[in-house]
């Protein structure tokens, strides 16, 4: 269902939409929803958020709920900013997407990566959680391996398969990691295998010295650059200022790719700036979900789309989260590979039967006040 019809422009959005709202008015707009996930997401099996039925489009603030107000209010003011500015016109709304494979265990559960793949037709590109509490890299390889097997099964050649291991690695483990996985097929990119910039420098520095040896002995071998990506993403959007952040991991030499999320880097905007930032310095960028509803991801689609327009180097999107929920209140359905972009107001009937209540609900009233004192 799309949005009822808007003033439009070709601005992402106003700087000062953040203010344009009283608490009072929020609360007002303000709808608490719960939504069941189809398989734990970084440990979560109920997804809850706040959707703000804005003047201009329907608008999602889901900090996750580890987060401190201040924190939280970067995603309220990307929110705000969505919320409360017209829909940009874009040159072409369709946004190609990857695949989401959660850190699920293939050995337990042999028919669980066909299962997760039918929700994303026509997708060639996936990324796989890595580096899960509790497992092992033998998890990971086999999990990994089941995917390409997928693939070759589906009777479709050379998918991109990329890795995302949440910081969780030292460089020590990063490194075997990516020797274990690549011994069965190439990978995309890892993304953020360690927790800072530096580490993540050491680990793109030892995969660069070791193609180089490799090319040296086998010279009809070429890597291009670097035979598996790097890619920086928590190191940047936790950063207090991630445009400065960005700048110190590129001239760390720590990534090759960035993946940006609208919420936290606080609104379509900020996120262009940075994508116009690492363009000329050939770094690529993936613009990613942060486990939003069908209502969120109307942000993230519409900076997806407009990447064009700065002169940056796209990525299949990781913005076909909508799958992971077991019904979504406004799906946006994935056609060959890619999702339109635009903005979606939910079915009224699932917004009543998701809606959270009582308790659950005052916490996230309480949260938005205190979130608010900090825009």
């Amino acid at each position: 269902m799309t949005a009822d019809s808007a003033p439009r422009n070709s601005l992402a959005e106003a700087p000062s939409a953040a203010r344009r709202a009283s608490i009072d008015e929020l609360l007002e707009r303000a709808h608490v929803v719960a939504l069941p996930l189809r398989v734990p997401f970084r440990g979560v099996q109920v997804r809850e958020a706040l959707l703000f039925d804005a003047p201009f489009r329907w608008a999602e603030w889901a900090p996750f709920l580890e987060y401190e107000p201040e924190e939280a209010s970067r995603w309220l003011r990307a929110a705000l900013n969505y919320g409360y500015s017209p829909a940009p016109d874009v040159a072409n709304p369709w946004v190609p997407v990857n695949a989401t494979v959660p850190a699920v265990d293939v050995r337990k559960d042999p028919e669980v990566i066909d299962a997760l793949m039918q929700r994303y037709p026509g997708c060639t590109t996936v990324k796989v959680k890595v580096a899960q509490k509790g497992q092992q890299l033998s998890d990971d390889v086999a999990r990994v391996s089941a995917v390409r097997e997928w693939f070759a099964e589906a009777g479709i050649p050379d998918p991109k398969v990329r890795l995302d291991a949440n910081g969780a690695w030292s460089v020590s483990q990063a490194l075997e990691a990516i020797d274990a996985i690549t011994a069965n097929g190439p990978l995309d990119y890892v993304e953020q295998p360690c927790a800072t910039a530096g580490e993540l420098a050491e680990v793109r520095r030892q995969l660069g010295a070791r193609a180089g040896s490799l090319a040296e002995s086998e010279p009809e071998f070429s890597t291009g650059s670097f035979p598996v990506r790097i890619a920086a993403d928590e190191c940047i959007r936790k950063s207090a200022d991630p445009l400065t952040a960005v700048t110190e991991v590129i001239d760390a030499d720590a990534c090759d790719v960035v993946v940006l999320k609208v919420p936290p880097l606080g609104g379509v905007a900020r996120l262009l700036d940075i994508a116009r930032t690492v363009a000329p310095r050939g770094v690529a960028v993936t613009v990613s979900s942060a486990l939003d509803t069908g209502i969120g991801l109307g942000a993230g689609l519409e900076a997806a789309a407009r990447l064009p327009e700065v002169g940056a180097v796209s990525q299949a999107a990781g913005l076909a989260t909508g799958s992971l929920f077991v019904e979504d209140l406004a799906p946006r359905p994935i056609v060959n590979g890619r999702i339109q972009s635009g903005p979606l107001v939910p079915d009224a009937t699932l917004l009543r039967e998701f809606a959270a209540s009582g308790k659950r609900k005052d916490w996230w009233f309480d949260r938005l006040k205190r979130a608010y004192q900090h825009l």
